[in-house]
C-alpha cells in the first residue's frame, strides 16, 4: 500500500480549486444568458420571488445566506458573553468565552467581506449587459 505524501495533496487541492474557479468564472456569464426577454420574464419572476435573471437569483440567495451566517455569528457573540459573565472565576470558562467572542468576531469580518466581494462581483457581471 503506498502512501500519499502531503505535497501531492496540496497540489490535488491547488489544481481542483483551479478547475472550479474557472469553471465558475467562465459559465456564470454564459449561464446569466439562460433566461433572455423572449423567455417569458414574466412567468420566471413569478417563480423566482420576483428575480428575472440567473443572476439576480443567485444574488439574492447568497445574500440570504451571508444574512443568516450573521445572525449565527451574532447569537455566538451572545453565548460567549454569557459564558464569560457567568464564569464565576472558572478560568477555564473565561478563556472559552473569549475564545468564542473572538472568533465571533474575525467570522462576522470574513462574512462581511465576502458580502462585498459577492456584491461587487455579481454586481459587475450584470453591469456589461445593462449597458
Amino acid at each position: 500500500m503506498s502512501k500519499i505524501s502531503l505535497s501531492s495533496v496540496k497540489k490535488a487541492a491547488v489544481g481542483a480549486s483551479a478547475a472550479v474557479t474557472v469553471f465558475l468564472f467562465n459559465t456564470v456569464p454564459a449561464m446569466a444568458q439562460l433566461i433572455s426577454p423572449g423567455d417569458a420574464p414574466g412567468r420566471i419572476a413569478d417563480a423566482t420571488g420576483g428575480q428575472g435573471s440567473l443572476r439576480d437569483l443567485v444574488l439574492t440567495f447568497l445574500n440570504f445566506f451571508l444574512g443568516f451566517l450573521g445572525i449565527i455569528a451574532v447569537i455566538m457573540i451572545i453565548y460567549g458573553g454569557i459564558l464569560y459573565v457567568t464564569a464565576a472565576g472558572n478560568q477555564e470558562s473565561i478563556d472559552k468565552g473569549k475564545k468564542i467572542i473572538l472568533y465571533s468576531i474575525i467570522g462576522i469580518v470574513i462574512i462581511l467581506l465576502s458580502f462585498a466581494l459577492v456584491n461587487t462581483v455579481l454586481g459587475g457581471l450584470g453591469a456589461g449587459g445593462d449597458q
